[in-house]
């Protein structure tokens, strides 16, 4: 009987959808285990190779601890909203949901035929009502919430409200956006929306004027990672900074709790640097400078010690101080950058090294010395971080040496015995000099001192701040989830949790209003019942992926985001497993979401995501053909050398081992319908090279290809084959033979001239000693995610038995058991054969009895002066008294003794013995 990988493989995957033998529910009497996947957002390409690796690494994790007696819940939903769909609908006109639902058909088609062990019945969309009404209900609480300083924990704004009347803003540690200070009887005297602007000050969810990327073209504001170079990665629009009104979640009161949370979890050191990085927190003062027109403006620094170094300042363009200082002048050169610096991301800024600025024509007064300082902008200083304004050390800090270099101005060094001449130096240690009180300090202890002495002369104060800034959370698009908010009197308020979900409503077009409002003022009646008008702005892409691990514990909960009894049995991701891309923006925001929910007492747990595992990018592997310039003819790669050749991208699918079928590239391409070929030994080699996977190098490989030609197992087995998880790698077509071969060799233990056919018969030593082995070996690869390891011991395991010739059942049906999380489906194929009733998915992995792997028996080299000359076996327990009476009386070492006697016997336990004649 041959191995039919398509039969077998479509037959199971239906008998585990009819059986609902994924479906997962709360046990009590079983040890719970949560693995989740980095919610993927559906696109209408579909799958390729490479997008499967991470879902095949954690499918085997879910099938392995299930099969150790966890209750394992492995869900799947979709991250439905996002800009690709939206542009194709501004250039079709079709509904973005007909093109998500669509693309997750399409998905849900590709994922079936790999074998994955999702448990549908849980699936999410978050471009569902009545998944986005809990998204929506999340908003709400924020929006009806402050964050106490004091009690590090988010509370009800009703009692902030209480507290303002009887006491105003006496004693209060508040996240705000701006210290402000009143008394009772000030607030009181107040009107409603007066209240109501203060209020907006201390909302976890708020509106604030933020400096944003807005594209004019789109008509939206986009986020970083959709911005390159200047340009909207989706279309190539220009793309400038903006200071909008726009929502905001206060992700920074979160601050020191995201960073303690690290502590907690167990993720990659590089991967909590990247969050440390992210939310980088540093301890330092705040300073206050002052013009001679009497400006006065705050700067921070982590370097209170450098003050007498201190030669310049420098503002961000973006800064409100920009327009106070610049002289009439400078006032054109001054426009003229801010101009420039428009079309530059805060990322893109953070990268380039390159100098750029513009003298704002005003001076700074030195509040020790009194020096003019002058004022520069340039865009290596953020607007977000610290106050926007900076004082330069250009001895110690190399962004402000490499811009007093390149406009002359002058450098004063601070570090005794320090080199300035070439770069800055790196002021961490030594001894101060040039510094006034603090000469002859050392570093150290001059950063104590010299913050003590401006918060003694009433210069500023000690300050711990964070590079972390609150998330901008509205985007003037469609397609994404509707805010719950309404406006009266220009202030917004939320509707009430019973008019929940608010449903995103038909427009007749996808584009920004005339008036330039967002779509949605294209919508009929978008306003409440009493009439007032509802907000435009939608959410984004980030909304609805940052608390759906919970809504996946409790997905058909109509009550509650999630319930109680759900939440304290699933209580957390136990394995998250997703790209590096999201190593910041989805973290934060997801540990953010959770510790608000925390704070609200419907999470159990303050971080929600135990274990994180990274997994590699899969890259494309190119092929190329040449062809002669000024023909149509191609030449093979081993002779393109004698001829002038244009190498040119081919369909990675129609070559194979780097051999191109070249009747179907005269088909691939109606150019190529008349070429000519330059063959070597009648073939065409194509050329090669690693690039990323993408359609316009012809080197996307679609899984359902593989499958078809290979199947689903074939696959699993050569996505993880590939190399370690963690690792990016080439897609090579060429080895998944190999991959293929082992599955047919297993297939041939079971079975003999075609007929399957195993014994009872007990197994022998060497059969139990292989699988044994395997059985250690793969369990702790899985444990570590070495699952390129584990392919090699099955290989290995299968090329043993194979050797013992060993169809013994009781081999045999452990083997499957533990190939079952790698290669499913013909493991429950030939577990069935073995006469076993349930899945395969329900049996016990085997337990590991290391005496198996005790070697009974050890083969020694026999030496002589150093010589191996012939070899002994002894058994285990033998002593040394006993190996060297028996290495002395062999008919071997009297040849090799020559009638002489051995000066010295030397023996290494179970490995040699040397005689020293």
């Amino acid at each position: 009987m041959e191995y039919n990988f398509g039969e077998i493989e479509k037959r199971w995957q239906q008998y585990w959808a009819d059986r609902e033998v994924y479906r997962v529910t709360e046990d009590t009497t079983k040890p719970k285990f949560y693995v989740l996947d980095m919610f993927p957002y559906p696109s209408g390409a579909g799958l390729h190779v490479g997008h499967p690796l991470g879902y095949i690494a954690s499918d085997i994790y879910s099938r392995y601890k299930r099969l150790q007696g966890f209750n394992v819940l492995h869900p799947m939903g979709y991250d439905a909203y996002g800009l690709p769909a939206e542009q194709y609908a501004i250039q079709t006109g079709q509904h973005p949901a007909i093109t998500t639902k669509n693309n997750i058909a399409r998905y849900r088609e590709q994922l079936d035929k790999i074998g994955f062990s999702y448990d549908w019945s849980r699936e999410v969309q978050t471009c569902d009502p009545e998944y986005y009404k809990w998204t929506q209900w999340a908003f709400v609480k924020m929006f009806r919430s402050y964050y106490c300083n004091q009690a590090q924990q988010a509370r009800p704004l009703d009692e902030l409200i209480e507290v303002f009347s009887q006491q105003g803003t006496t004693g209060l540690d508040l996240a705000c956006t701006e210290p402000m200070s009143f008394t009772a009887d000030e607030w009181n005297a107040k009107t409603e929306k007066e209240q109501q602007e203060i209020l907006m000050n201390y909302r976890i969810a708020y509106l604030g004027d933020t400096l944003v990327n807005w594209c004019p073209q789109l008509g939206t504001v986009l986020a970083n990672d959709e911005v390159s170079e200047g340009l909207s990665i989706r279309g190539g629009y220009p793309v400038e900074q903006k200071k909008m009104r726009q929502w905001c979640l206060r992700v920074s009161a979160y601050a020191q709790r995201l960073l303690d949370g690290l502590d907690d979890v167990d993720w990659t050191d590089s991967l909590k640097e990247t969050q440390r990085n992210w939310i980088g927190r540093s301890v330092g003062a705040v300073m206050k400078f002052k013009t001679p027109g009497g400006v006065s403006f705050d700067i921070f620094t982590t370097r209170a010690d450098t003050i007498f170094g201190v030669t310049f300042m420098v503002l961000a363009p973006e800064s409100e101080l920009v327009e106070q200082l610049t002289t009439p002048e400078q006032r054109n050169a001054v426009d003229a950058y801010i101009l420039k610096t428009k079309k530059r991301t805060e990322r893109e800024r953070i990268a380039d090294k390159s100098v750029s600025g513009v003298f704002s024509g005003s001076y700074a007064l030195h509040p020790f010395t009194g020096d003019l300082l002058p004022i520069w902008i340039s865009d290596y200083v953020l607007a977000g971080y610290g106050t926007g304004a900076i004082m330069a050390v250009p001895a110690h800090d190399s962004r402000d040496y490499a811009f007093a270099k390149h406009f002359n101005l002058s450098i004063v060094p601070l570090i005794e015995g320090c080199d300035i001449s070439e770069e800055s130096f790196d002021a961490k240690e030594g001894i101060l000099m040039n510094s006034g009180f603090l000469n002859g300090l050392p570093v150290k202890e001059a950063i104590v001192k010299a913050i003590e002495e401006v918060e003694d002369r009433n210069l500023g104060f000690r300050k711990v701040n964070f590079r972390l800034r609150d998330a901008i959370f509205s985007r003037q698009r469609y397609w994404g989830e509707p805010f719950p908010v309404y406006y009266k009197d220009g202030m917004p308020y939320t509707l009430d949790e019973g008019e929940l979900p608010l449903e995103l409503p038909e427009v007749d077009k996808y584009l920004p209003t005339e008036s330039g409002e967002p779509p949605l003022g294209r919508a009929r009646n978008w306003q409440t019942r009493e009439g007032y008008p509802l907000e435009l702005s939608t959410m984004p892409g980030f909304a609805g992926s940052s608390a759906y691990y919970l809504r996946y514990m409790d997905p058909r909960n109509g009550q509650a985001l999630v319930s109680t009894e759900a939440n304290n049995y699933w209580r957390s991701v136990d394995l998250y497993i997703g790209g590096t891309e999201h190593a910041t923006g989805h973290l934060i925001y997801s540990r953010f979401w959770n510790k608000f929910l925390f704070d609200l007492g419907v999470s159990c747990e303050q971080e929600p995501f135990r274990k994180l595992v990274n997994q590699g990018m899969i890259q494309g592997r190119s092929n190329f053909v040449y062809r002669i310039k000024e023909t149509n003819t191609f030449v093979s790669l081993n002779l393109k050398d004698q001829y002038d050749v244009t190498p040119i991208h081919v369909d990675v699918n129609i070559v194979h081992n780097d051999v191109l079928d070249v009747e179907a590239f005269r088909n691939w391409n109606p150019e190529y319908k008349n070429a000519e070929f330059i063959l070597e030994d009648g073939k065409y080699i194509c050329g090669w090279a690693v690039e990323k996977m993408s359609k316009s190098m012809f080197n996307v490989v679609n899984p359902d290809v593989i499958v078809e030609n290979y199947g689903a197992d074939t696959l699993r087995l050569y996505e993880m084959f590939l190399g370690p998880l963690e690792l990016s790698k080439p897609w090579d077509t060429n080895g998944i033979d190999g991959v293929h071969r082992f599955l047919r060799r297993l297939w041939n233990l079971f079975h003999t001239n075609g007929e399957f056919l195993v014994s009872d018969e007990d197994p022998t030593k060497e059969e139990l000693k292989s699988l044994h082995k395997l059985i250690k070996k793969v369990s702790f690869d899985i444990e570590n995610f070495s699952f390129n390891t584990s392919v090699s011991a099955f290989m290995i395991c299968v090329n043993e038995l194979s050797q013992l010739k060993c169809n013994k059942k009781a081999i045999l049906s452990d083997l499957l058991v533990c190939l079952a999380p790698f290669a499913p489906h013909i493991a429950e194929e030939l577990w069935h054969k073995l006469g076993n009733e349930q899945t395969i998915c329900d049996a016990k992995y085997p337990e590991l009895n290391e005496e198996y792997l005790k070697e009974n028996v050890f083969s020694y080299a026999i030496s002589f002066n150093g010589k191996s000359r012939f070899v002994l076996e002894f058994p285990a327990d033998a002593s040394n008294a006993e190996i060297e009476k028996t290495v002395l009386e062999h008919p071997y070492s009297q040849k090799w003794l020559d009638g002489k006697s051995p000066r010295k016997v030397i023996i290494v336990p179970r490995k040699i013995v040397n005689i020293v004649v």
